[in-house]
């Protein structure tokens, strides 16, 4: 049974894993708390790919206070080479005793491998404290290792009865500075920030982050299924990468957008659009973990129709736009109330003079 103590020096873990939010991707977020006698004599947390993990720069600032301490780590340490060496030797090189992990890694290079190489030699091993906290750190990292795609976010701005613009498609601004600065910090997360073309033609979004604390412009996609965007979008003149979804296979055509820094995608045709399912599988190659989704209804609908809507953030904006205004998502007409699509509230919180929601798909 786990003590008070384990569970505050997870904790302590947890609020460490949570400073490489905006650092670490494609790699998970993790923190380590290494523990002696009721004292922490090394603390770490991993900051970018490439970069030491957690673990050893947790050991690194315990030095031989390491050897017979506990290590509270919030992700099973990694026992493969990758872009760096195995923690689990280096913890059992530092001669640790007891290892608390929150949490299975559900890398299958590692899934369990780790925590039974510690096992075999003779360290005491406990894993599942806090793991619901440990899990909500990283949905895209597990999502893409367990079910082979990203964790997909859509963040939508609506007044209070429900719309998201004007009839005449002005948007600019419904919502205040504050739920604005929020959402940079949802982008900041982000492994890539996607639009759709409705929306980049009508907008012209920069879809980068403005925090100074952010290190990491993440990759910028657009789905553009006949290829309209122009080469002077403000997107393309930012730093950072930008990726071009379409179906038009003419290099003609790519030449002026890649001259301006874009990459382009041919991506099979759906029924409308593109196959949302090739793009996300394409992005999984390319190691994203979690999509930020900014679009207009026509984009969200497909994604909840295609069942890759996994987080809905709805800002709301205590304004009335009239029944004329845009809606939030394009969807069938239903027949039955029984066909209505079910969500599930995690969260209300205010932000600044508007609320934002934060809804989970769930089923009926």
């Amino acid at each position: 049974m786990m003590s008070p103590d384990d569970h505050r020096y997870m904790a302590r873990a947890l609020t460490l894993a949570r400073r490489g939010l905006y650092g670490t991707d494609p790699n998970p977020r993790v923190g380590c708390v290494l523990v002696d006698n009721g004292a922490i004599v090394g603390e770490g947390w991993h900051e970018r790919a490439g970069e030491a993990h957690a673990e050893v720069i947790a050991l690194e600032a315990a030095g031989g206070r390491a050897r017979g301490a506990t290590a509270y780590v919030t992700l099973e340490p990694c026992c493969h080479h990758g872009r760096t060496a195995p923690c689990t030797d280096a913890l059992l090189h530092a001669g640790i005793g007891r290892m608390v992990a929150a949490m299975p890694d559900p890398n299958p290079q590692v899934a369990g491998k780790g925590l039974k190489q510690l096992r075999d030699a003779g360290v005491i091993v406990d894993c599942g404290l806090l793991e619901a906290e440990a899990r909500a750190l990283n949905p895209g990292f597990i999502q893409r290792m367990t079910q082979g795609r990203p964790f997909v976010r859509v963040k939508l701005a609506m007044s209070l009865d429900g719309r998201t613009a004007l009839a005449s498609g002005e948007s600019r601004w419904l919502t205040g500075e504050a739920a604005r600065q929020d959402v940079q910090r949802l982008r900041a997360r982000a492994s890539a920030i996607l639009t759709g073309i409705g929306t980049l033609l009508a907008d012209d979004p920069n879809l980068n982050v403005r925090l100074p604390e952010a290190e990491r412009q993440p990759l910028r996609v657009i789905l553009d299924t006949t290829l309209c965007t122009p080469p002077t979008a403000q997107t393309l003149r930012l730093p950072g990468s930008v990726l071009i979804f379409t179906a038009v296979a003419d290099a003609a055509l790519h030449a002026p957008l890649q001259a301006a820094g874009a990459e382009i995608v041919v991506t099979p045709r759906a029924e409308q659009g593109l196959n949302l399912r090739a793009v996300m599988a394409e992005l999984t190659r390319r190691e994203c973990n979690e999509i930020h989704v900014e679009c207009g209804p026509i984009l969200a609908g497909a994604l909840l129709q295609a069942g890759l809507l996994d987080e809905l953030v709805v800002y709301m904006a205590p304004v009335l736009l009239g029944d004329k205004a845009h809606g939030l998502f394009q969807l069938p007409e239903l027949a039955r109330m029984s066909e209505r699509t079910a969500l599930e509230v995690v969260e209300t919180r205010a932000v600044g003079r508007d609320w934002r929601l934060t809804l989970r798909s769930m089923s009926l």
